[in-house]
């Protein structure tokens, strides 16, 4: 009886609502453990799928874990967009109170998302190489697209790599303040703001 009921839960889950639960459940165990030391068979057997409905949906492993990192790039892409027409100034601390919310909403995601650059595989790690620079080109172009900023977009050689650098930084505080920080949320979207208008700074 037991098992028909289980059988009938999973039939209720659309296509899509089930591939959402399993990558949650990803996103939580590769959050809090190593690629290496996360098992397919722990994320069927908590979702309550058997191991060969999963495969159905992730054929490997690393599929799996590429999806989990693609998944995350997508929500952080979409949540921190720019606004076109809003100088940059005036919308970075929204964006980042945006971008803190989503932070401290999926703390497990953002943890996942950034477990893949230690992860063995290169192809995982090139999933999240891509994603990252996608957030970097996002950056780029509503610096490009502002009065400001503008004309450093096109004169400075170095922009790139300093918007790189302001990711890399912005990653470790967030990391940092989810471990237990006494920094409150505020704190740190002006330590990041600081930071940012600090690097384009001529």
């Amino acid at each position: 009886m037991a098992g028909k009921q289980g059988e009938r839960a999973r039939r209720r889950l659309s296509t899509g609502e089930r591939r959402e639960q399993l990558l949650s459940v990803g996103a939580r165990l590769f959050s809090e453990s190593p690629y290496d030391e996360v098992w397919i068979e722990q994320v069927a057997e908590i979702a309550g799928v058997s191991r060969g409905l999963l495969y159905h949906y992730f054929p490997t492993k690393r599929d799996f874990f590429a999806a989990v990192v693609e998944r995350e790039s997508g929500r952080m892409l979409a949540m921190t967009a720019a606004v076109p027409g809003v100088p940059v100034r005036e919308q970075l601390a929204a964006g980042l109170d945006t971008y803190l919310e989503y932070v401290s909403a999926h703390a497990h995601g953002y943890r996942a998302f950034h477990r893949a650059d230690a992860a063995g595989d290169q192809s995982v790690r090139k999933v999240y190489q891509r994603a990252l620079a996608a957030q970097e080109r996002q950056i780029l172009a509503a610096l490009a697209a502002d009065p400001e900023f503008g004309a450093q977009a096109e004169e400075r050689p170095d922009l790139r790599l300093a918007v790189r650098g302001w990711l890399a930084f912005t990653t470790a505080v967030c990391l940092e303040w989810l471990r237990g920080s006494d920094l409150s949320r505020e704190q740190v979207r002006d330590l990041c703001a600081r930071a940012l208008l600090g690097v384009l700074r001529p």
